[in-house]
């Protein structure tokens, strides 16, 4: 078989590589090994924290519901329990929203799941 030199490729490789890395501090902008390496562990951390934002975001609804529904002499878990029960169709998203740009209409569910 003939030898096969990969020099275009291994250059491409490489180039595309520390395009990533660039902006990087040190080493990690203009070392090849260096500079992949950090680029591979961001990716990782890219990876996790995609999960991890779900349940950030999930967190701070739930803090914000809180918040507001204890103005009104309830806790989290009591409104949610009567919450659920009544066929009111508000995601925590929605519910966490109200909560802080309209408090007056999150009053008005929170009557409205009360009467339920």
């Amino acid at each position: 078989m003939p030898r096969v030199k990969r020099g275009t490729k291994a250059r491409q490789r490489r180039k595309k590589m520390m395009k990533l890395a660039k902006g990087f501090y040190s080493r990690r902008k203009s070392n090849f090994r260096r500079g992949s390496e950090t680029v591979k562990r961001g990716w990782m951390y890219a990876f996790r924290d995609r999960k991890v934002r779900k349940q950030d975001f999930r967190k701070l609804w739930v803090i914000r519901i809180n918040a507001a529904v204890r103005e009104l002499n309830m806790n989290y878990s009591q409104f949610m329990a009567k919450f659920s029960g009544s066929k009111i169709a508000l995601n925590r998203k929605m519910l966490a929203d109200l909560a802080a740009t309209e408090p007056q209409t999150f009053k008005a569910v929170v009557d409205q799941v009360l009467a339920a």
